[in-house]
């Protein structure tokens, strides 16, 4: 393992951006490049940085170690797919593929090849930080909003993909149980795309998750409410604020932590030390992963139902 990995990211949107900018930051790695189909841009993202913009793929991957993919939705996969044929451990900005048979493929050729793949839910980073995934009482219900204003962002999914996403790996983060049936309503955009969703899923202990997503609403709301058999757990995402009425000590200061105040850096760096072998898995592998992203096409399914 070099002293410093080589970072490299595809895809140069705002994204492709943030994470260009970790790993010029974080210890022990550099940004070497930067992949997009449009070079300007991928120049432009890397050069300020240190790294280089690359129109070439494949001339891309070798002049990396590491690669994120942070390109649209739809080709999570295949870049994923091409950085691990070349050797390369991939971090993966969720979903990890927009078909479970695709994530398969991923987490398969990952572990014939012994390499790490990792997925960008950066909300389990909050959520440890908080302590919140180590409560030791199994949830009886979970309500969860996640609203957000117009966006030309991720457009190519719908916001089941995009953002109700994040609350399904938590949902499934903190319950033992497996889901069993969901059901749910929504609105398709003029492209065709569900923009507003509200689904309710039901797990096999008699857990239910209340999942509520926008991408047409007038301001940014993220909130939760997870009710335990002894009290309640309340965050603001967007205040950054924590209420609990559990006996269950968890850090209501959570968001003044490293974790708290960057967890998209603490994602990145988990990617990081499982590369080098200084812990024995990023924080979201990619098996957790596809399973998110199973649950969230099922819900997209019964609201096409």
């Amino acid at each position: 393992m070099p002293e410093s990995l080589r970072g490299g990211v595809i895809g140069a949107g705002v994204f492709g951006g943030y994470h260009a900018n970790q790993y010029a930051r974080l210890p022990g790695v550099v940004l070497s490049g930067v992949y997009d189909v449009h070079p300007d841009r991928a120049a432009r993202v890397a050069m300020p940085l240190g790294g280089r913009g690359f129109a070439d793929l494949a001339e891309f991957l070798d002049a990396v170690d590491v690669v994120t993919v942070a390109s649209p939705a739809t080709f999570h996969a295949e870049h994923a797919l091409a950085a691990l044929a070349a050797g390369k451990s991939v971090y993966v900005e969720k979903p990890i593929a927009t078909s479970v048979a695709d994530g398969e493929r991923v987490r398969a050729v990952a572990a014939a090849k012994g390499l790490i793949v990792a997925c960008g839910h950066q909300e389990r980073v909050q959520s440890r930080a908080m302590g919140l995934l180590d409560i030791p009482e199994q949830p009886l219900r979970l309500e969860a909003l996640r609203h957000g204003p117009p966006s030309d962002r991720s457009r190519d999914v719908s916001a089941i993909l995009d953002l109700m996403i994040h609350d399904i790996d938590l949902a499934l983060a903190i319950s033992a149980a497996d889901p069993v049936t969901a059901e749910g309503e929504g609105r398709l955009s003029d492209d065709g795309v569900w923009d507003i969703a509200r689904a309710e899923v039901s797990f096999e202990d008699g857990f239910t998750a209340l999942f509520d997503v926008s991408r047409q609403a007038a301001a940014r709301n993220r909130a939760m409410k997870i009710v335990y058999p002894s009290g309640e757990v309340e965050i603001d995402f967007v205040a950054r604020t924590l209420r609990n009425t559990t006996p269950f000590a968890l850090n209501a200061n959570y968001a003044d932590t490293p974790a708290g105040r960057d967890p998209l850096g603490a994602s990145v760096e988990g990617f990081l030390m499982a590369v080098r072998g200084e812990a024995p898995r990023p924080i979201v592998n990619a098996e957790e992963a596809i399973r998110a992203l199973d649950l969230a096409l099922a819900i997209e399914q019964a609201l096409a139902e």
